[in-house]
């Protein structure tokens, strides 16, 4: 750790105080929004594949921007980049609640992506750099007690809003509590960080942009244009050779933007395996129980979120806890518990039926919520602590843009499995019914048809997807028994120069 950090053991409280609201309010407004898709769709008059980019549009821009994270934190104070990202956030936000055509409310989306992709590898970061790696694991279930808190209100809130106010009333609220914020870390961040000699390589930004970038649009196409068409396959094989261009460009950069030699720690690329994994895997949940809960079961969005309720806040209650452990026992234990747990409810919801009990969703997603509770943190944080101090940002960075891309990538691809598997069923039980028919249906008995067969289709799409997900789960599962205690490795630098985080936080 840098010189001015090791003469106060005392970790930054006031700074990460003030990153962690701004990071809640970011989850807060993530959560919001899931349950308010079907209600958008309804009323923006888009379908499921165009909806979905809400949520792949904000990985998008975050999957483009994370990778220059890095660099950033490296260059700029905490206070320059808090204030920049908060603004931006704000900014978007305030976009996306007056919107009236799709295209306004995405734009607005992506805005506050790029505010949210600076705040949450910048938190990291001076949490990583604040305590010692015996405390990591507690300070880093504090972490996700607080972050964890704004899913547990989020469904709610969101279904209570949506079911009797317009779904903008989402954006207007978060607005307010956005500007607070914003003020608030203008006055009390102090800013005195000294000139940083680091110039970024604007051609690298271009690759990962285009890498990054391309391959997030071509999964996220996929839905809609299907993997035949030329936007999806000419981008996504546009984006790898980017992807790997802008690979070997960093390696032969004395500052890379984003550092490739973190892979040579194995418990960090184990790690980042294994998220990769579970991200691609974990929003079916997300974002198939809101479409099965109101879409076929009729059920409102404020039930909706009361159901998703418990599943937040056990997982809020448990990080904590989860800290506590993982500096205890270690990573593996929790991973592989947590990984079996989520295994096996993803399964059972791939049992749904048209009359599943709304008590047996709401237990069942709290338990799956209970194992996921004990794999992302642990994951992440022992990936981590085998890095030496100077590869922090390019950890964290690495981290966030790998998650964004995967989580972009399983959403599209569960997405079109859903889509595809509803489609194809629905033609067989058409078929089927009119081998059945006899005589001509009137005209109400084949629109009562119809809805039969487009909810069956839905049901059974959901159900296909779900049990996808749970096999990709058991990959990661595997993956899981091969985690060891990571110790931390010396800097060669003597812990001196790479991360100007220590100096930036000691001044702050």
């Amino acid at each position: 750790m840098n010189e001015s950090i090791k003469k106060s053991d005392r970790p930054p409280y006031g700074i990460i105080a003030v990153l962690m609201i701004g990071a809640f309010i970011s989850f807060l407004n993530n959560t919001l929004l899931n349950v308010a898709l079907p209600s958008i769709m309804k009323d923006l008059q888009v379908n499921t594949a165009t909806v979905q980019w809400l949520t792949t549009g904000f990985m998008l821009v975050s999957g483009i921007l994370i990778p220059t994270t890095a660099f950033l934190i490296q260059k700029y104070s905490v206070r320059r980049l808090f204030l920049t990202a908060m603004g931006l956030f704000t900014t978007g936000t305030i976009l996306a609640g007056f919107a009236h055509v799709f295209p306004i409310l995405l734009a607005g989306r992506m805005i506050q992506a790029s505010g949210s992709a600076i705040m949450m590898p910048l938190l990291m970061n001076v949490m990583l750099v604040s305590f010692p790696i015996e405390k990591r694991g507690t300070a880093m279930g504090v972490f996700g007690l607080i972050l964890m808190f704004a899913p547990a209100i989020g469904p709610t809130l969101s279904g209570w809003i949506v079911e009797h106010y317009d779904w903008r009333m989402l954006f207007h609220f978060v607005t307010p509590i956005a500007i607070i914020i914003l003020l608030i870390g203008f006055f009390l961040l102090k800013d005195k960080k000294g000139k940083i000699d680091l110039q970024l390589d604007l051609f690298s930004l271009l690759l990962s942009s285009v890498g990054f970038g391309g391959l997030l649009y071509g999964f996220s196409s996929a839905g809609n244009k299907g993997w035949d068409s030329p936007h999806v396959y000419v981008t996504i094989i546009v984006g790898v050779i980017s992807l790997l261009w802008f690979i070997l460009r960093q390696s032969k950069l004395e500052h890379p933007m984003l550092n490739f030699k973190v892979y040579k720690y194995e418990m960090f690329t184990l790690s980042s395996i294994i998220s990769m994994v579970v991200y691609m895997a974990m929003f079916s949940g997300f974002l198939l129980l809101p479409i099965y809960v109101q879409t076929i079961r009729g059920i409102s969005p404020m039930d909706s979120g009361l159901m998703l309720l418990p599943g937040a806040t056990v997982m809020a209650v448990m990080s904590p806890i989860t800290g506590k452990l993982f500096d205890k026992f270690g990573g593996r234990i929790l991973v592989v518990t947590g990984l079996t747990i989520m295994t096996i409810t993803t399964y059972l919801f791939g049992q749904l039926t048209l009359d599943t009990a709304y008590s047996y969703l709401m237990l069942l997603h709290a338990i799956r919520m209970f194992g996921m509770s004990m794999v992302m943190m642990p994951v992440s944080t022992n990936g981590l602590n085998q890095l030496p101090r100077s590869l922090y940002p390019h950890g964290t960075a690495m981290n966030n843009t790998l998650n964004q891309v995967s989580a972009a990538i399983g959403t599209a691809l569960l997405i079109t499995i859903m889509s595809n598997r509803t489609e194809s069923y629905g033609k067989e039980l058409a078929a089927s019914a009119m081998r059945k028919m006899t005589g001509q249906p009137t005209p109400a008995a084949l629109a009562e048809m119809k809805q039969q067969i487009a909810t069956k289709a839905l049901l059974e799409g959901i159900n296909f997807t779900f049990f996808i997900s749970a096999i990709v789960i058991v990959v990661a599962l595997v993956l899981a028994f091969f985690i060891k205690h990571a110790k931390a490795v010396e800097d060669s630098t003597g812990g001196k120069p790479g991360n100007k985080m220590a100096t930036n936080l000691a001044e702050n």
